[in-house]
């Protein structure tokens, strides 16, 4: 099997059609698509998400807490909560796990979130750190009331730009070979890439304005996100190449390792799907809060999902392995 999360047909057929979804306090279910489960419990739901770091051991803490609480962000609402699982190699010294916890302390600290607990432990199955966290929000069960559904013409927005994430982590784990090719100024900037992971701001402002949908961008880059957005509307999607933003940091990293920017993963980006009325509201209150934001689509009726290059259509595929494996080998 390749590197990386499993592929939405495989998730599908291995584990999301194997669930027997007895309880009804549960709302919202694992899906294509879907960041969060939404659990009932009377006037508040309880938001819920989980995710792992293993793609780096680079910045591991920060990545961690930004990855899992950008996924309750995408449901529209600040995460409250973090709980963590440390797996550390036997070789690990007990300054690494203190730098590693500084650097979860600080971020958390930055975006209002407290750690609520979790297991730590040194074990030879794994031979560098891996942590998975799990992110818990809440929101009022009245905020489900009168959420429309996404729609033909319904407009896609993307915040930041692409590869976000992607160009942070190999700028760090590839930083002399980058510098040898394109100077130490590129590296450095793309170093910085790390310091936009968060998008917190951006899932308050769209949850709070009428978004329909939120991904945050994640493995499978922007072409992933736009894919499991079509899948879970039920519905086409037309995405407009020239529209989309990729920094000229991101643009050299990638054409230097021949990966493509659109499937490099890219926590910092949310996608936020929204009718036209909406988006205008969002992309207004973006823009006041000092966030880079562009309309790069729209959904359409049918089953298309294509990205217009010039005079071309090309179909956009479901996600594979991310860019970044094939970089950090």
């Amino acid at each position: 099997m390749q590197i990386g999360k499993l592929r939405s047909e495989q998730l599908e057929d291995m584990i999301f059609q194997k669930l027997k979804n007895k309880r009804e306090e549960v709302l919202i279910r694992p899906g294509i698509g879907r960041d969060c489960a939404v659990v009932d419990y009377g006037e508040q739901l309880c938001v819920l998400s989980t995710d792992p770091i293993t793609g780096t051991a680079t910045n591991i803490g920060k990545l961690v807490v930004h990855i899992t609480c950008n996924d309750i962000a995408a449901d529209g609402v600040a995460p409250l909560g973090i709980m963590l699982t440390i797996m550390l190699p036997p070789e690990t010294t007990e300054a690494d796990v203190e730098n590693i916890m500084n650097d979860i302390i600080a971020e958390a600290d930055k975006i209002n979130v407290d750690i609520l607990g979790g297991h730590t432990e040194v074990t030879d199955a794994v031979n560098r750190v891996v942590i998975s966290a799990t992110g818990i929000g809440k929101k009022l069960k009245s905020r489900l009331e009168g959420v429309k559904k996404p729609a033909s013409g319904d407009l896609l927005i993307l915040t930041k730009g692409s590869g976000i994430e992607g160009t942070g982590i190999i700028c760090y784990d590839k930083e002399e070979e980058l510098k040898q090719a394109l100077g130490a100024e590129v590296v450095e900037q793309g170093k910085q890439f790390l310091e936009k992971l968060s998008v917190v701001r951006e899932g308050v402002i769209g949850g709070e304005n009428g978004a329909k949908l939120m991904h945050d961008v994640t493995e499978g880059g922007l072409l992933g996100g736009v894919w499991e957005i079509s899948v879970l509307s039920k519905l086409g999607v037309r995405l407009w190449k020239d529209k989309v933003p990729v920094s000229p940091v991101t643009q050299l990293v990638c054409s230097h390792f021949g990966i493509e920017p659109l499937k490099l993963m890219s926590s910092g980006s949310m996608l936020i799907l929204a009718d036209e009325e909406d988006a205008d509201k969002i992309l207004g209150e973006l823009s006041v809060a000092g966030i880079d934001a562009w309309v790069i689509g729209r959904l359409e009726d049918g089953e298309r999902r294509v990205i217009v290059d010039g005079n071309l259509e090309l179909e956009i595929e479901s996600p594979e392995s991310d860019e970044l494996y094939k970089v950090l080998k």
